[in-house]
C-alpha cells in the first residue's frame, strides 16, 4: 500500500512538472497544487526545521503542544496538550496530554512521545533548539527538567519564573512538534535520535503526511486518515518549485496549478483582472532586513552602519518593486506584537550618508559583498540597494545562491552583508529579541541569534532582553521592548526595511486557504475546490 501510494504521488508530480502549450487545464479535484520557491528547504525534521517553506509544511503535517487563533493570537489553546497549570513559584508548568490522539503510523500519542520530542530537540541541539534552551534546558539537564508523570501528563521545569505566556507561545513553535517516538527510535542509527532518517521522512500526527520531498523540485503530501480533526477534502497536496513569477502566472492561468505563491506586483496586477483568478493577502510578522557582519572591519564602524541606513530608498522599493507585498517598517517588532514601535526615521539621503562615511575615515567608500537568495523579488531589491549604495561610494558585489546556500553561509557568519527575512518563531515579542540579544559572541556559542550571526557583541542590551522576558506586568514589559527597539534602530548592524504581507493568486474555485501571521500558520487543510 505504501509503495503504491508513493508511486501514485510521484506520478502526480511528474504529470504536473511539465509546462504545456497554453491550453485551459484543470488540476485533479482531490489534489491541491501550489507553486512556490522551495529552495530554502534543508530538512523535514521538526527539531531542525527553521526555514519558511519547511515550517509551513511542518505546520500542516505535525501538531505542536500549544496553538493559538490565527485571527487573534492572544487566544491560546491546547493542541496536543489539553490543559496546563503553573506552580506557585512560577518555575514548573504541569501539562495534561489530550487522550485519543493517534500518529499517522497508527501508534497512540501519549506523554511519552511529547517528552521524547522535547528531549530529542534539545539533545540534537540544532538551530531551533535555542527556543527551548531559553528556559534553562540543556542537553545535559533536559531529561531532569522535562519529565513524564503519567501516561498522559508531564512537567516542564524552568530555570526562572518567566512570563507564563512566553513558555506557551514557545510551545507553538515547530520545534515543539510532537514526533512518533516508536517510529523514530526504530530508525535510529548509531545513537543519532533518528536524525538522519527524519531529515527526509515523516513521523507526525497532523492533517497531512509528508510522502516525498525532492530538493528544488517538489514536495508531495497526503491526507492523514488517522488525524482526529476534520479530515481534509484534498487527498493530496503538492508543492512545485517554480521560483519564476512569470512561469507561475502562466501555469495558474492555464489551470495547471491551484495557487501561485511567488508573484511580483506586475503579475498580481495582471491576474487581478482575470475573472478566473482571485487574489488573497494577509499580514505576516515577517521582517525584511540587511544583516551587516561585524567581523568586517568597515561594517563594524558605527558611522558606516548608520550611513547604510540612509542609503536604502525604502519608499521607492515599497511603491514599485514590492507594491502591496511589503511596507516600510524599520523596527524589529512587527505590527501586532506586544510593544511594537511604529517609528521609521530613515529615508534615502546620500548626502547624509557621505558625511557619515567621511567621519568613519572612508570618504571614498569601500567594496563589500552581499549574499542574496536567487529569487526575482529578492534579486530586484538587492539590485536597487546596490544602485543606491553606489551613490555614496559603497560598491556591492551581489553573490546569488539558493535559499539553503545563503542560509548556511549566514549561519556560519562568513558573509559580509546578508539580505533576508526573519519570521517570528512564536507570537511573544521575545521571539524578535534575536535582533537584540547575544549572550555569547564566540564562534562556538550554544545560542546563535541574529545578533550572533552578525557578530554584534551587546552584553548590556542582552541583559535588557533577559529582564524583559521575566516581567509579568504587561505594560511594563511592552515599554521594555519599545526601549530596546529604539536602541537597535539607532546602533545595530541591522538595516530593517519592510514588514511583509503575503499576497497569493489562486483559481476562483479554491476556498478555505488560510494565510496566517507566521508561515507555519499557513494552512490548506480546509481547502476545497
Amino acid at each position: 500500500m505504501f509503495i503504491r501510494a508513493r508511486l501514485l504521488a510521484t506520478a502526480a508530480v511528474a504529470a504536473f512538472a511539465l509546462t504545456t502549450a497554453p491550453l485551459s487545464a484543470e488540476t485533479p479535484p482531490d489534489t491541491f497544487i501550489q507553486a512556490w520557491a522551495i529552495d530554502d528547504m534543508i530538512t523535514l525534521d521538526p527539531a531542525e526545521v527553521f526555514e519558511f517553506t519547511a515550517s509551513e509544511i511542518i505546520g500542516n503535517s505535525y501538531e505542536t503542544i500549544i496553538g493559538y487563533d490565527v485571527n487573534d493570537v492572544s487566544n491560546i489553546f491546547g493542541r496536543v496538550a489539553e490543559s496546563w497549570e503553573l506552580s506557585e513559584d512560577g518555575l514548573t508548568m504541569s501539562f495534561k496530554v489530550r487522550e485519543g490522539k493517534t500518529f499517522a503510523s497508527g501508534n497512540d500519542l501519549t506523554a511519552e512521545d511529547v517528552v521524547y520530542s522535547l528531549v530529542r530537540a534539545v539533545k540534537l541541539d540544532k538551530s531551533p533548539a535555542f527556543i527551548l534552551g531559553q528556559f534553562g534546558l540543556t542537553p545535559d539537564n533536559v531529561e531532569e527538567k522535562v519529565k513524564q508523570t503519567g501516561d498522559y501528563s508531564f512537567t516542564f521545569e524552568m530555570d526562572k519564573a518567566y512570563a507564563p505566556t512566553f513558555l506557551l507561545y514557545c510551545l507553538t513553535a515547530t520545534v515543539a512538534s510532537v514526533v512518533d517516538k516508536d517510529l523514530v527510535q526504530s530508525n535510529e542509527a548509531d545513537g543519532d535520535w533518528g536524525y538522519n532518517w527524519l531529515k527526509t521522512n515523516y513521523a507526525g500526527s497532523g492533517p497531512f503526511t509528508i510522502r516525498e520531498w525532492r530538493a528544488n523540485e517538489a514536495v508531495v503530501m497526503e491526507r492523514n486518515d488517522q488525524w482526529d480533526g476534520d479530515k481534509p477534502a484534498m487527498a493530496r497536496a503538492i508543492y512545485r518549485h517554480i521560483p519564476e513569477a512569470a512561469t507561475e502566472r502562466l501555469l495558474l492561468e492555464q489551470g495547471d496549478i491551484d495557487i501561485a505563491r511567488k508573484l511580483l506586483p506586475e503579475e498580481i496586477e495582471a491576474l487581478s483582472q482575470n475573472p478566473d483568478i482571485k487574489i488573497q493577502s494577509g499580514v505576516k510578522g515577517t521582517i525584511f532586513y540587511l544583516g551587516l557582519n561585524q567581523k568586517n572591519e568597515n561594517l563594524a564602524k558605527p558611522e558606516v552602519r548608520e550611513a547604510m541606513k540612509w542609503l536604502v530608498d525604502y519608499d521607492a522599493i515599497a511603491e514599485t518593486l514590492v507594491k502591496g507585498m511589503k511596507k516600510k517598517h524599520q523596527t524589529f517588532l512587527p505590527e501586532g506584537f506586544l510593544g511594537a514601535l511604529d517609528e521609521n526615521p530613515y529615508s534615502f539621503d546620500p548626502a547624509k550618508a557621505k558625511e557619515l562615511l567621511a567621519a568613519a575615515g572612508l570618504p571614498d567608500g569601500f567594496t563589500v559583498t552581499m549574499d542574496t537568495r536567487n529569487t526575482p523579488e529578492v534579486t530586484s531589491i538587492a539590485q536597487a540597494i546596490q544602485q543606491t549604495m553606489a551613490q555614496a561610494g559603497i560598491t556591492i558585489e551581489i553573490i546569488p545562491g539558493d535559499g539553503g546556500q545563503t542560509l548556511e553561509k549566514y549561519r556560519a557568519r562568513t558573509h559580509d552583508i546578508y539580505i533576508g527575512q526573519w519570521g517570528p518563531d512564536y507570537q511573544d515579542p521575545h521571539t524578535n529579541a534575536t535582533f537584540a540579544q547575544n549572550p555569547d559572541n564566540s564562534d562556538d556559542a550554544a545560542s546563535k541569534p541574529l545578533a550572533w550571526r552578525n557578530a554584534w557583541e551587546i552584553p548590556e542590551l542582552t541583559a535588557k532582553a533577559d529582564a524583559a522576558v521575566l516581567e509579568r506586568d504587561t505594560e511594563k514589559r511592552a515599554q521594555m521592548y519599545r526601549d530596546m527597539q529604539e536602541e537597535v534602530l539607532k546602533t545595530s548592524p541591522f538595516v530593517i526595511m519592510f514588514q511583509e504581507s503575503e499576497v497569493v493568486a489562486m483559481r476562483k474555485n479554491v476556498e478555505g486557504y488560510i494565510i496566517g501571521p507566521s508561515f507555519n500558520d499557513n494552512s490548506f487543510r480546509a481547502v476545497t475546490k
